[in-house]
């Protein structure tokens, strides 16, 4: 019986290890533990004392069922029951192998060969289903760390899931804020360029301002002097008339008749001067209508000069024209076409009046203009010999804002514009130039 004492105390330690009794089970721990060392007890004295093993035989033998009985029957052993299908042949063939012993020595005898095969049977396969139940159980184990180590990923997935999902909440966050502030910059970009381009239309009106009261001072002049001068006249008349001298009277009202001519004449002027300018000032509607290119190009040209003129009265220009009087009128909105005259017209000036003040008597500024039909198209050409663009910053002189004069004399908003309007009405605006040479704007309308 010593080896039913062994198996009894191998599986009682197999159950509290597998199971883990001790964490999970301490009631059935305590249970075991007395088996445990009661089997041990049973060893010893199966072993020491000799005249004890009847007893200590029976007591293994109910040792064992009792083993069997709680595998069976508790359902808290549920997970080591194939223990029970691996040790109960051995312990019932060994249990009616005693029994037997019991009985007439001659049956036990015809038994005996029979049941030591049986026994030896199923000690055979209470190894085989050990083999097995030990692979089951390291595949439970692997199977085990392997869902331990899935729930860790997936403790970690999830882990990582809420930090993303917090990373994108401060992210998206940053970027409603980004987002606001954008459109918060955009609405002050936009007031802004409103406020540059309203002063960029008052610097333009300010110049035009300029050159039509240069224009107009001219005939002014003129009519006031000529009043003046007739007024004398008529005094010095008044006296010959009292003394007689008719002959001089005559002379008089000849020069004083002249005189009145002249008034009339440059009054006229005076009153075309302001009746074009009524008509090109005249609020804009943005509708297209039939107008002389020519005209237009050189009325704009001399109030671009004149309003120079009116700021630096040394300031002189030569201003060359080319008009294809073939042309005709082509249909454009005048007042826009006329902004985009004066502001290269100003440019030019301006570009040539700084290189005068660099090389002094040398140099003498001018400016061209030519108007010519090319196929379905009106070109204006408008070409200078000032100071040139350098060659780095070509492309960007139709960008808004961009501009080489100094800070506070231009807001960079001119040629932008131009360039707008020109592509509004369906042409296309070019610039060539050649540093320190010349500077020649080609413009192409729908004709």
């Amino acid at each position: 019986m010593v080896f039913e004492l062994l198996l009894a105390i191998f599986i009682i330690r197999y159950l509290r290890n597998s199971l883990q009794t001790a964490v999970k089970l301490p009631k059935w721990d305590k249970i075991l533990v007395v088996l445990f060392y009661s089997a041990i007890l049973l060893f010893v004295l199966q072993v020491a004392v000799p005249y004890v093993r009847g007893v200590t035989t029976w007591v293994s033998h109910l040792l064992l069922v009792y083993l069997i009985y709680i595998l069976y029957s508790q359902k808290e052993f549920r997970v080591a029951r194939p223990v029970l299908l691996a040790v109960a042949p051995f312990i019932l063939l060994s249990l009616f192998n005693d029994i037997a012993k019991l009985t007439d020595e001659s049956r036990y005898k015809t038994w005996k060969d029979l049941l030591g095969v049986a026994m030896g049977f199923s000690v055979v396969w209470m190894v085989t289903m050990w083999v097995i139940i030990n692979k089951q159980k390291k595949a439970l184990e692997k199977e085990k760390v392997k869902a331990s180590q899935e729930e860790e990923q997936k403790k970690q997935v999830l882990s990582l899931n809420d930090q993303l999902e917090i990373q994108v909440a401060e992210r998206t966050a940053e970027l409603t804020k980004q987002k606001e502030e954008l459109q918060q910059t955009l609405v002050e970009l936009k007031s802004a360029q409103s406020q540059l381009i309203q002063s960029e239309k008052m610097a333009s009106l300010g110049e035009l301002t300029a050159g039509i009261a240069h224009e107009i001072q001219n005939p002014l002049n003129f009519v006031n002097n000529f009043a003046e001068v007739n007024a004398e006249l008529i005094t010095e008349m008044e006296q010959e008339i009292n003394s007689g001298n008719f002959e001089a009277v005559k002379e008089l009202a000849s020069d004083i008749k002249d005189n009145e001519e002249k008034i009339s004449f440059h009054g006229k002027r005076a009153d075309a001067i302001v009746k074009g300018m009524l008509q090109h000032s005249r609020k804009n509607t943005g509708q297209k209508e039939l107008a002389d290119i020519n005209e237009l190009a050189d009325e704009y040209l001399r109030l671009s000069y004149h309003g120079l003129r009116a700021k630096d009265k040394s300031f002189n220009a030569a201003m060359k024209t080319n008009f294809d009087e073939s042309l005709g009128k082509i249909n454009i909105v005048p007042q826009d076409i006329g902004r985009v005259f004066l502001n290269i017209f100003n440019n030019a000036f301006y570009s040539v009046n700084e290189k005068k003040n660099q090389l002094g008597k040398g140099y003498f500024p001018t400016i061209s203009v030519s108007t010519k039909r090319v196929n379905d198209k009106a070109q204006i050409k408008i070409r200078d010999n000032g100071n040139g663009i350098p060659k780095p910053i070509v492309d960007k002189i139709f960008q808004p804002f961009f501009t080489t004069k100094p800070t506070g004399q231009g807001t960079g908003l001119g040629l932008s514009l131009s360039y707008d309007i020109i592509k509004a009405h369906g042409g296309e605006i070019r610039i060539n130039t050649r540093e320190n040479e010349f500077t020649e704007f080609n413009i192409m309308l729908p004709a």
